[in-house]
């Protein structure tokens, strides 16, 4: 009887699913580094950028069709943003200098970003956002929409904390902004965008393998919305050990890219029929499923017995000292779920918290 009663339900009153849209800025001010803009601002509306400033230029730039000619339509929403691109990074370069003095750092690189922005449910149309600061990668205070105050996760920053909950009526213009401006922009955006922004794609997915005792990954690139998942199952059961996530990237048209990695060191040949990867995009009907097959498998390795091994070291030490140069100089840390990066400082002065005094913003 009561599945009699469901089957009703879902005939008369579908379900109808929500999907939450989001605006996040992010905003970075840096010292001590070389031929780098020393702020860099970026927009993103789920997860696209559509804007961009830096102290070189100071003028905001579309970097989507539809937010370039926004800004060309609506000069004023530009000079918006202008504004805030040039008043920001006069206040976060203070912000920086502030926390080298007080925290006794005189040299090396050091990073102050601000991450800000909503999040809108387009069904029930409730909104959540955040606030929060953070220095050398690491999270140094968060704004708490509940009760309106601060919350400082290093001893370093408490001082800053009582300071900023004093002031209520910025606190307030905050929340405003996040509650109340924030979902109409998005809903803006959203409009003005809709062609590209809600578009669905699915994606190519390729199963890949360095060399033959790696992990399989697979490689989902160019799906749209960035709402999606990928898994490994074995036998239908989705697999939680020996897999490992990546991150959702943005490819350079709009589109997005994930990977998730299986490890078969402990898997027999024979079993390899058992495992099969599975693609979930929000929106889409069916989800893609690639079944883990040796012939299918893409990899650019090499039996060393086919090719002489010279050219191969110059080539190996070549790729490696252009890592070290991208790794040198990656900076500009992504957000977590749960806040910053930590990262490892490069100032010569002691970075161990227990050390250093309390650091206090204006």
């Amino acid at each position: 009887m009561k599945t009699m009663e469901l089957v009703f339900l879902l005939i008369f009153f579908p379900v109808t699913l929500s999907v939450k849209h989001s605006l996040k800025y992010f905003t970075t001010m840096s010292s001590g580094v070389k031929n780098f803009p020393d702020y860099v601002a970026v927009g993103l509306v789920d997860e696209v950028q559509w804007g961009y400033c830096d102290s070189i230029s100071n003028t905001v730039e579309g970097k989507q069709d539809w937010s370039q000619k926004m800004f060309e339509d609506d000069p004023q929403h530009m000079e918006l943003y202008t504004e805030r691109c040039l008043s920001s990074q006069h206040k976060y370069k203070a912000h920086i200098d502030i926390l080298k003095q007080q925290l006794n750092q005189t040299e090396g690189v050091h990073i102050f970003q601000r991450m800000h922005g909503c999040e809108w449910d387009d069904e029930t149309g409730e909104v959540n956002g955040f606030v929060q600061f953070g220095y050398d990668g690491e999270d140094f205070i968060a704004f708490d929409l509940k009760t309106l105050t601060w919350i400082a996760p290093k001893p370093q920053a408490v001082i800053t904390k009582h300071k900023w909950d004093r002031d209520t009526a910025h606190n307030e213009i905050r929340n405003y902004f996040i509650t109340q401006e924030c979902p109409e922009f998005v809903k803006r955006y959203l409009d003005l965008g809709k062609s590209s922004l809600l578009r669905t794609e699915l994606p190519s997915v390729f199963l890949l393998q360095k060399t033959p005792s790696s992990p399989v990954s697979c490689h989902a690139t160019g799906f749209h919305p960035y709402r999606a998942m990928m898994f490994w199952r074995k036998d239908g059961e989705e697999l939680h050990e020996d897999v490992e996530h990546g991150e959702i990237l943005l490819n350079h048209d709009g589109s997005f890219q994930m990977s998730v990695d299986l490890n078969l060191s402990s898997v027999t040949p024979e079993d390899w029929r058992r495992y099969e990867c599975v693609f979930h995009l929000s929106g889409a009907k069916n989800d893609i499923v690639t079944k883990l097959d040796k012939k299918v498998i893409r990899t650019n390795w090499v039996s060393p017995s086919e090719f002489p091994a010279g050219p191969v070291i110059g080539g190996v030490v070549g790729l490696l000292l252009l890592l070290a140069v991208c790794i040198t100089g990656v900076f500009i840390w992504r957000r977590r779920d749960n806040g910053f990066r930590p990262a490892n400082s490069s100032d010569s002065s002691s970075s161990d918290p227990s050390s250093v005094k309390d650091a206090a913003l204006d």
